[in-house]
């Protein structure tokens, strides 16, 4: 018996002391060529590898790994800009990039805003299967971002810092439209910086 309960303390001792090791990097050129292994901080539990296209008059492709805390794999679409993250909770799991955001669309059309217009649609692809909006204040300015999202991102969305408000829905343009007064960038780069530093 004695025997027993010495063997269950040193597997206690030894599972509760293992920090998780993961790869992190920030690649700006498309590539992680640069990771990086790191042991992870308390309270991270997963590895996070994700992938940013944005698209516009300069289209950049921005690749980046780490720990998380609360991370979810699927892909977000926002129009100008879209994310797919692949989450693990293994050490050294996310050794491969994320996929870069797919591009084939699945039937589900979203409202997305596109600086103070929000009547513009974007069709959703992959795992994309909800429209989302979010709503926010950065500098004291009322920002809205809709589009695309797949259902594991948005369960995992409540918790976004000055981000106030993110819902989700199914069905065709079911995220509404109407008029916003700044751009879209600025509250996806607060979601975006969720998944980087969570």
């Amino acid at each position: 018996m004695d025997l027993q309960i010495s063997v269950f303390l040193l597997f206690i001792l030894f599972t509760a002391g293992h920090s998780l090791s993961c790869y992190e990097c920030m690649g700006l050129t498309g590539s992680c060529a640069d990771q990086k292994l790191k042991t992870c901080p308390a309270g991270s539990s997963q590895c996070l590898s994700l992938t940013t296209v944005t698209q516009g008059p300069i289209s950049v492709k921005v690749k980046v790994k780490d720990c998380a805390v609360d991370c979810q794999s699927g892909s977000m679409n926002f129009g100008v800009s879209k994310v797919s993250t692949s989450c693990c909770n293994t050490d050294q799991c996310n050794v491969q990039d994320a996929p870069d955001p797919p591009n084939t669309p699945n039937g589900r059309i979203c409202y997305q805003c596109d600086g103070q217009n929000c009547s513009n649609t974007v069709s959703c692809s992959g795992t994309e299967d909800r429209c989302i909006k979010t709503t926010g204040t950065f500098g004291g300015k009322s920002l809205v971002a809709k589009g695309c999202v797949s259902k594991s991102i948005c369960d995992a969305t409540s918790f976004i810092p000055n981000v106030k408000g993110v819902s989700c829905c199914e069905g065709n343009l079911c995220n509404g439209a109407q008029s916003v007064t700044q751009s879209v960038l600025f509250l996806c780069c607060s979601l975006l910086s969720y998944f980087l530093m969570h």
